[in-house]
């Protein structure tokens, strides 16, 4: 008897005071003790000056600006002011393909991003790989006609067209299908050099469904634009700028620093005077000339009932920079 009880205090012994064990995704614990030397290593390893490289940095940020609202993009503001919104999509595995949940997400930060007073141009992008390799072809290929049309199917996709604030595309690697017609709806294209861009809806027994007709003739011109849509063919980065579809081309590392670059001499403007400029080259696409020079001639003697106005012009007399308010 005397010796079972000896093997039982050795075993005691030989068994930690207490035990941590992750448990459904919460740490438990068998006593308290334990608890509080896990809180103290914690507090230590954060009071630690952090060793973490500027990329991990940045990829931390991008998650806590995002809120943990979004899933399928990354968000933040960029810039030395943080006047620059930054939309990333983020779907790597499906090269970016854009299901209907991410084109609601880009919506969602377009919106946020949109009535922030300090952001004044936003870049959208994907990965070195692809902007945006099309539509998710999976999440379609169910669909019926009547669903299609019943729900106006796509119709939200429009959003990025609409926003007031200038939305720069950096587009690296494929850009086809919906992702091409995403970077149209943007006002402006940048192009990684090995970008390629195309419509090859016609491949699949369909056309574009996202302005991908419309905008693709306004931009390069109905033979081009119908070249594309009917062979499936892709343009590269060159041709694209060649056709008037992209503004500058840069090498695939620098292409979002660029991008955000436009974005801040953009920010740096009047935001209210910026939104009338784009409206009125908008408007260039919609009416004819005379008409189109109406409204130009409207929005121009609208800036004279701004301060910003007011102030840019007393700036230039007084050969000093001007400081906008937004007024």
């Amino acid at each position: 008897m005397i010796k079972h009880q000896r093997r039982r205090r050795r075993k005691r012994k030989q068994q930690p005071e207490s035990c941590l064990e992750i448990v459904g995704g919460y740490l438990t614990t068998t006593s308290s003790v334990a608890v509080m030397a896990f809180l103290c290593r914690s507090a230590a390893l954060l009071l630690k000056p952090c060793s973490r490289s500027p990329a991990a940095l940045s990829a931390a940020a991008r998650l806590y600006s995002s809120g943990g609202q979004y899933e399928y993009i990354l968000v933040e503001k960029r810039g030395e002011k943080s006047n620059v919104g930054f939309i990333q999509l983020n779907r790597p595995k499906a090269l970016n393909a854009l299901c209907d949940g991410l084109m609601k997400e880009v919506g969602l930060a377009l919106d946020s991003f949109e009535t922030d007073g300090d952001v004044g141009a936003i870049v959208i992008t994907g990965s070195d790989r692809a902007f945006a390799a099309g539509a998710d072809i999976k999440e379609m290929q169910n669909r019926t006609f009547q669903e299609c049309y019943g729900g106006n199917f796509l119709a939200h996709w429009n959003r990025v067209s609409t926003v007031k604030k200038p939305v720069i595309a950096a587009v690296n690697g494929f850009a086809l299908g919906g992702g091409c017609e995403l970077a149209m709806m943007c006002d402006i294209i940048y192009a990684g050099e090995k970008a390629q861009f195309g419509q090859p809806e016609i491949l699949l027994g369909t056309i574009p469904g996202a302005g991908g007709t419309q905008r693709l003739t306004r931009a390069v011109g109905k033979s081009l634009a119908m070249e594309l849509v009917l062979t499936g063919d892709k343009i590269n980065a060159q041709e694209a700028k060649q056709s008037g579809l992209v503004s500058k081309i840069y090498p695939v590392d620098q292409l979002v620093t660029e991008a955000v670059k436009c974005g801040e001499k953009i920010a740096a403007n009047s935001k209210l005077v910026s939104a009338m400029a784009k409206e009125a080259v908008n408007a260039a696409y919609e009416l004819s000339l005379a008409e189109g020079n109406r409204l130009e001639k409207r929005l121009f003697h609208a800036t004279f009932a701004t301060e910003d106005r007011k102030e840019g012009m007393t700036a230039f007399v007084e050969k000093r920079k001007a400081s906008f308010q937004d007024k």
